[in-house]
């Protein structure tokens, strides 16, 4: 049943959310208010071919925050740390400047 379908791609998103953005609280609360509004807004779509396409964009965006977001951690000395995990192995690592992590902080 795609009702099933959708609750577990929905379920699967907030958790590589939660997993990615463990400990930032604020993150945690804006990516889940985005999940739930994403879905919210195509509650109604009854299209068989456009709940497949919108089912695995779901699949895609869970996939890619568990392999491709690593969250930057405020260290002792001031700076920033990031430690990747095995999923995010093959992945591009771009990392923002210092000035762009404070004013985000701020």
């Amino acid at each position: 049943m795609r009702r099933t379908e959708v609750l577990r791609a929905y379920r699967e998103v907030l958790r590589a959310t939660r997993k990615s953005f463990a400990g930032d609280t604020p993150m945690l609360k804006a990516s889940a208010l985005e999940v739930r509004s994403k879905f919210e807004e195509n509650r109604n779509v009854t299209s068989e071919s456009d709940i497949q396409r919108l089912l695995d964009e779901a699949r895609d965006a869970s996939h890619f925050i568990s392999t491709m977001i690593v969250q930057a951690r405020l260290n002792d000395r001031g700076g920033y740390e990031v430690k990747p995990a095995k999923e995010h192995a093959g992945a591009t690592l771009e990392i923002p400047s210092e000035a762009m992590m404070k004013s985000k902080a701020a």
